[in-house]
């Protein structure tokens, strides 16, 4: 990729634009590393659950109090930050995503109830993890130039949403390149971390009801060793902060053998993936009949997933897990018909904030830019 796009030394860095940046990171996200990519950015949405403050949001407005509630928020959430990723960083699809998500994240802002520092901690994370977890479980780390793709795309999003670098030390003087803006918002997100990831009820809480989330197919008798196993992936401070033990030797010592054997067998035994299977899950193009969005796969209960995905690998094997669930079940509970971005988030927001988001929209269109966000920092 070095040759493809130009950006040999850390001076060409300096000018790597949005562009570029979101179509590096779309590469290491559907091609290079679409498992740990994935994992990752879900691990970083769980990992803001620490937060007390972001807990105690979550709990007191019900966001979590049941598993429908739960999975369509997390649903919610990996569409919109799919449909960002996924496109041009100027495409209609990714300024309306983006709009939406401010104006969600705006009505509780107007409130109080989230700062800016827990926006910058959770830009920092989606920035950050997807890196740490390559380098720690993936065939090969992530070089320079797309370390700079990731820390230039993450800043232009942060722009676009408004958020303030007040406590990142070049946040007066401007950063050189999105490498350095990436390694400054690590280091702020630790400090963070050490001062606000502190044990409370709330983030047990928050944590039981996504980890059900994510242990949804286990059978019941197996749900704590599922646990367990999860808790391998966690650092000392996470556990610490929502109240869960360190898993025993044992199950560390086997998954972590399971992780290692995987990374030895895709850096010497696995063919690099060809296009033919490049892991996208947002549609490419809305449903000429409904206008709407489909999504292509499933965790828990299927939001947004077409009703002909009943008959793909996805379904049949959702066919013989427990608790499966597949598209079309219970009626049109899971909007199989598929999602607007205009409505995407709790169902008390259906069909709301169309005007903000027009609004939103027409002002990103001037202001975000295909080209170096740091062309003007």
């Amino acid at each position: 990729m070095r040759t493809k796009f130009g950006y040999t030394t850390r001076e060409s860095f300096q000018r790597m634009t949005n562009d570029d940046a979101q179509a590096i990171q779309q590469v290491l996200a559907e091609l290079e590393f679409p498992t740990v990519f994935e994992k990752a950015l879900q691990f970083a949405l769980f990992r803001t659950y620490g937060i007390e403050t972001v807990a105690s949001l979550l709990v007191a407005t019900k966001q979590l109090s049941s598993d429908a509630n739960v999975t369509k928020r997390f649903a919610d959430t990996v569409v919109l930050i799919e449909e960002f990723m996924s496109h041009r960083p100027t495409a209609d699809r990714t300024l309306r995503s983006i709009a939406r998500m401010n104006y969600l994240h705006g009505l509780y802002q107007k409130q109080g109830l989230i700062s800016n520092d827990n926006m910058l901690y959770t830009l920092s994370l989606f920035a950050a993890e997807p890196a740490r977890w390559i380098q720690q479980y993936e065939w090969r780390e992530l070089n320079e130039m797309e370390l700079c793709a990731v820390g230039t795309f993450w800043k232009s999003m942060g722009d676009a949403m408004e958020i303030r670098y007040d406590g990142l030390p070049s946040a007066a003087s401007g950063w050189r390149d999105g490498l350095q803006w990436l390694e400054e918002i690590k280091d702020w997100s630790v400090a963070y971390e050490i001062r606000y990831l502190l044990p409370n009820p709330d983030s047990r809480k928050t944590a039981d009801f996504t980890m059900a989330l994510l242990l949804w197919h286990l059978p019941r008798g197996l749900r704590d060793v599922g646990v367990k196993a999860a808790t391998v992936l966690m650092d000392d401070r996470l556990r610490r902060s929502m109240l869960y033990d360190a898993p025993p030797f044992m199950y560390t010592v086997v998954l972590g053998s399971m992780l290692q054997l995987r990374k030895w067998f895709l850096r010497y035994l696995a063919l690099p993936r060809p296009e033919l299977f490049r892991v996208r899950h947002v549609a490419a193009a809305a449903d000429a009949t409904t206008g709407r969005y489909h999504y292509g796969t499933w965790t828990a209960h299927p939001w947004y997933v077409s009703t002909k995905a009943r008959w793909t690998f996805d379904g049949w094997l959702t066919r013989l897990l427990p608790n499966g669930v597949l598209p079309g079940d219970d009626g049109d509970r899971y909007a199989s018909d598929g999602y607007r971005i205009e409505d995407v988030g709790p169902r008390a927001m259906l069909g709301k904030g169309a005007d903000t988001m027009l609004a939103g929209k027409k002002k990103l269109q001037t202001e975000r830019s295909s080209g170096c966000p740091f062309a003007f920092s």
